[in-house]
């Protein structure tokens, strides 16, 4: 059994102190009446509709559109929805009402911005995308360099249609891809830059405003104005999403803003805070409650608990360099709440085990490391039972380009897409917390713990839930 050393615990302590401090209170600095965020705390949390409140807009054709189909108002749709999710707004509805040709949003107000203006908000969601076709792709940019550098070869309105579509490999299997067929405004521009990309091995990228949706590699000139994009489809829905968005590009009329109001909140600001105060004191009575049931494993338990919930605010504020902020809605809370409990069940399976070794007449340090071990594999089952859960409800719920929609698309393309942001973001706090119950319920409070019985005041069996050594020897190793 390989031990741990005793500074192994104020290592951990002081890392986990340091990231919850930071994680809660975040750092920026001031420059005049200039702030500059470097580390994003709760205070830049980017909350809700049903907290902070938002905005409902109902989107039509202009009148001058006329032949408006269902496939025109599914690919206006999804230019909307890929600028909700760029902004890194989840928690929003959007529905399409073919009947009546109209297009419904909801989202929520700008956490940050005391400024916001929903009016000029819904203008930019409603703007018709700028859809182009340009020469290399973002990978061929400096760093000082963006992407109107790169040479435009054709515009949305050179593109008659795209659709998802079989296509045949060389060696004959057949892929998903998307065909394009462009205007004659198109065809000479197209056939010029694929005459020269696929003699250099260069690729023609397409972006929607300033975000590039594809840049497939030219495998062939192009003469007649029809080509396909394919390599990257495992579905079908994958290629109608790209297609979606080069006919969102081009589509040949504007939306206007047909009603527009805002949102009260359901709950309120007010009530957000009352529930952090009462999620506070129940925090607070949780450590409580563990310490006084198992003693310093208990201690060692809220120490991990709290590193576990710093952890899960760092997630959805955009703490980490990889990890954009996330919208925090009522059941996202409730998410992180479900989280907690788990790892408080993680502790507590830990240290009745340790408990019943040390009954069974283990020495501390073979208590510890069987407890540990034998509780692993239910902590484990528990644990990951939670997580296919929320990965199900963040496929199910999510948007259909979101990693957990892709993974699991040969499942829900019997029910259809049933995009619900809040719902969603239930999935992704519960997910994170169980993420970090292994790390903070499991590492952490077993280098802790295992840490801190090296020390010779604490080697009395009593302070791990056993009985006191008599003549108050320590026990033995």
């Amino acid at each position: 059994m390989k031990q741990v050393k005793k500074p192994v615990f104020f290592i951990v302590f002081i890392l986990i102190a340091v990231f919850t401090y930071f994680a809660l209170a975040g750092f920026s600095t001031w420059y005049g009446d200039i702030e500059t965020v470097h580390v994003r705390g709760v205070k830049d949390i980017r909350w809700g509709i049903d907290i902070r409140g938002g905005v409902d807009v109902t989107f039509t054709p202009s009148e001058e559109a006329v032949g408006v189909t269902n496939d025109d108002l599914d690919a206006a749709r999804s230019i909307i929805e890929t600028r909700m999710v760029e902004k890194n707004i989840t928690d929003y509805e959007i529905y399409v009402d073919q009947n009546s040709k109209r297009i419904i949003c909801r989202f929520p107000w700008q956490s940050d911005d005391d400024s916001f203006d929903p009016e000029q908000a819904v203008k930019e969601l409603g703007e018709t995308a700028l859809l182009t076709f340009r020469k290399g792709y973002s990978g061929d940019l400096t760093a000082d360099q963006t992407y109107e550098d790169l040479e435009v070869v054709l515009t949305g309105s050179d593109v008659a249609r795209a659709a998802a579509a079989y296509d045949t490999r060389s060696d004959g299997s057949r892929e998903w891809a998307v065909s394009l067929e462009l205007n004659d405004s198109g065809k000479t521009a197209f056939e010029e830059a694929t005459r020269e990309a696929y003699g250099n091995g260069k690729r023609i990228s397409i972006w929607m405003d300033d975000i590039e949706i594809s840049a497939p590699t030219v495998n062939a000139v192009i003469y007649d104005g029809k080509a396909s994009i394919s390599g990257s489809f495992t579905t079908v829905e994958e290629a109608k999403a790209l297609a979606d968005k080069i006919n969102g590009g081009s589509l040949p009329f504007k939306l206007v803003t047909d009603s527009f109001s805002t949102i009260s909140p359901t709950l309120g600001t007010g009530a957000r805070d009352a529930m952090a105060v009462a999620g506070l004191i129940a925090f607070v009575l949780i450590c409580i409650m563990v310490i006084v049931m198992y003693r310093l494993p208990g201690v060692m338990a809220a120490i991990s608990l709290a590193g576990q919930v710093a952890g899960t605010f760092a997630a959805v504020t955009g703490f980490f360099a990889f990890n954009d902020s996330f919208t925090m809605t009522i059941p996202g809370i409730a998410g992180i709440i479900l989280a907690v409990g788990m790892g408080v069940d993680a502790n507590v399976i830990t240290n009745e085990r340790i408990k019943e070794e040390l009954a069974a007449g283990k020495t501390i340090d073979g208590a510890l490391y069987i407890g540990f071990k034998r509780a692993f594999s239910a902590i484990f089952d528990g644990n990951i039972t939670m997580l296919i859960i929320a990965i199900i409800l963040m496929g199910a719920f999510g948007t259909p380009d979101s990693w957990c929609s892709i993974l699991l698309t040969p499942i829900f393309t019997w029910f259809g897409v049933s995009t619900a942001g809040s719902i969603y973001a239930f999935g992704y706090t519960l997910a994170v917390g169980v993420v970090l119950n292994f790390l903070f319920g499991i590492l952490t409070t077993r280098l802790m713990t295992m840490s801190i019985s090296r020390f010779r005041a604490f080697r009395n069996p009593a302070l791990y839930g056993g009985k006191k050594a008599e003549g108050g020897a320590a026990n033995g190793k």
